[in-house]
């Protein structure tokens, strides 16, 4: 039987990527200089590792998990919040790739997920809510995302509106709209893919939603 070749590249990128993990982990800990030598040319084989499977060059490899890692790898955080008024759903469009997204990012240090969250909407969407439900906790990896090279936690939260005002886009976004779910338009898939959505809508639908987790 002949394998199949996205499924193995998905292989070879999460072996690249853990590769990668435990060389800067050991580049970070260890006290033997010939050791670190060893971590050093481990952790630059894998960052070419995965150069080659992204089809990128190097330079946009290096760093990608020692840059916020403080020495030891870990996967970073994405936190996603949905908000349903009148059974559609808030979306902003990215400036970066003028696609469509619930609004978010990466956790920044020093605050909750929740005001992250509560934060992120604001500056994408001009809306004040609350963070109310972590309705999904996925593993990027484990999803059918757009391969990445870095490794990612995603939360999602339902989030109530303090109001009902009209939203406005902010600095990262060019337009921020309500919509039903049959009229979804083309998400930004490194974000958020339709599974994410139509799991926001059947949370917010259930009188005591579940906290969907890998």
């Amino acid at each position: 039987m002949r394998q199949d070749p996205t499924a193995l590249e998905d292989a070879w990128l999460k072996r690249a990527k853990r590769l990668l993990a435990l060389a800067e982990t050991g580049q970070h800990f260890t006290k033997d200089p010939f050791d670190r030598e060893r971590y050093d040319e481990i952790a630059a084989m894998a960052r070419a590792m995965l150069a080659d499977l992204g089809r990128v060059p190097l330079s946009r490899i290096e760093g990608l998990i020692s840059d916020h890692a403080g020495g030891y790898a870990t996967p970073s955080i994405d936190i996603r919040g949905a908000v349903i008024r009148d059974g559609r759903i808030l979306l902003v469009r990215e400036r970066l790739d003028g696609l469509w997204a619930m609004p978010g990012g990466f956790a920044d240090i020093g605050s909750s997920p929740a005001e992250n969250m509560e934060r992120e909407i604001w500056e994408e969407a001009g809306l004040q809510v609350r963070a109310r439900h972590l309705y999904a906790l996925r593993h990027k990896a484990r999803h059918p995302y757009p391969p990445d090279s870095r490794d990612f936690y995603k939360l999602f939260f339902l989030c109530d509106e303090d109001g009902t005002d009209a939203p406005q886009p902010g600095a990262e976004t060019s337009d921020a709209a309500f919509f039903p779910p049959d009229k979804i338009p083309a998400l930004s898939l490194a974000r958020n893919i339709h599974a994410d959505v139509t799991a926001a809508f059947r949370a917010h639908s259930t009188d005591q939603p579940q906290t969907l987790f890998d």
